[in-house]
């Protein structure tokens, strides 16, 4: 019954909501782990008391505080369907409040430090490849999902624009600079198509199989490019996005334009850009005051 529940909501996601597959995947895993928890208990029995042994087993197993609130925000959201279709009669988390998670501000690189990272050494396709790749990172600051579900076609050289499907199939165009122009435009023209094997594919980045770049393929690149230009600031794949936003704001650049460039839905998402540059405001102040120290 439980299998046949989750898979409902998961059309329900895709259909209604237009969530994309790896957030629907996501949910499917929490729920997943919920129902093999109470496998032996009808779904319509399961109390507040129940939900609460569920919490005390999940940090039992050491999780995050953030990966728990995702836990509890599946199976609350899963609840909501639930009582939509009139499969369940009242919502067992309605009483139970998500953990307190201290927002935590992103790791960003230097100027500096993104021209190390972009200053690749040029000898085959797939250095061209990965300076395009990460030109165009830099260059609009899209999601690493989003930039490896790139087609061909989404990129339009003559008006220097990218075409960027996002969290809820929401589409923006995003303006490309002359850097990453460039090195698409050679990529594209003289790389590409050495790349493809067999079997043709339409996707803008490929691995050297011929087939599309994963976003695990893309984090060992920009990491094995961090480590032969010795740069030491923690990275995550999110990092070039983190930047592109911190640096536009450092240089000027309206709230709004980053929101829109970046597809945030809300402006506040946006907003922990601005203590990422108080807090560079600060470390500069100890760094070059006399008296800063």
């Amino acid at each position: 019954m439980m299998d046949k529940l989750i898979k409902e909501f998961k059309n329900y996601l895709l259909i209604d909501k237009k969530y994309s597959n790896n957030t629907i995947m996501s949910y499917e895993t929490d729920l997943k782990k919920y129902a093999t928890f109470f496998k032996d208990k009808p779904l319509m029995e399961i109390k507040n008391t129940d939900i609460k042994d569920y919490l005390k087993y999940l940090n039992s197993l050491k999780l995050s505080d953030k990966t728990i609130a995702r836990n509890i925000s599946s199976i609350k959201s899963f609840y909501k369907f639930l009582l939509i279709e009139r499969y369940v009669t009242d919502n067992p988390l309605e009483l139970i409040d998500l953990p307190k998670i201290r927002k935590s501000l992103p790791s960003v690189l230097s100027i500096e430090e993104v021209l190390l990272l972009l200053d690749i050494e040029l000898t085959d396709s797939f250095s061209y490849r990965n300076k395009a790749m990460l030109e165009l990172m830099y260059a609009t600051g899209m999601r690493v999902s989003e930039l490896v579900n790139l087609k061909v076609h989404n990129i339009d050289l003559n008006m220097a624009v990218v075409r960027v499907l996002g969290k809820g199939n929401k589409e923006r165009i995003i303006p490309i600079g002359d850097y990453a122009l460039e090195s698409l435009k050679v990529y594209l023209d003289e790389y590409r198509d050495k790349m493809l094997k067999r079997k043709y594919t339409d996707y803008l980045f490929l691995n050297n199989h011929g087939e599309k770049l994963t976003r695990q393929g893309f984090f060992k690149i920009i990491k094995k490019q961090s480590q032969i230009k010795g740069i030491k600031t923690s990275f995550s794949p999110h990092t070039l996005r983190h930047s592109f936003a911190t640096h536009l704001l450092n240089y000027g650049a309206d709230l709004r334009t980053i929101q829109e460039l970046l597809g945030h839905s809300s402006i506040s998402t946006t907003q922990i850009y601005t203590h990422v540059s108080q807090e560079k405001l600060k470390q500069d102040y100890q760094d070059f005051h006399p008296h800063g120290k």
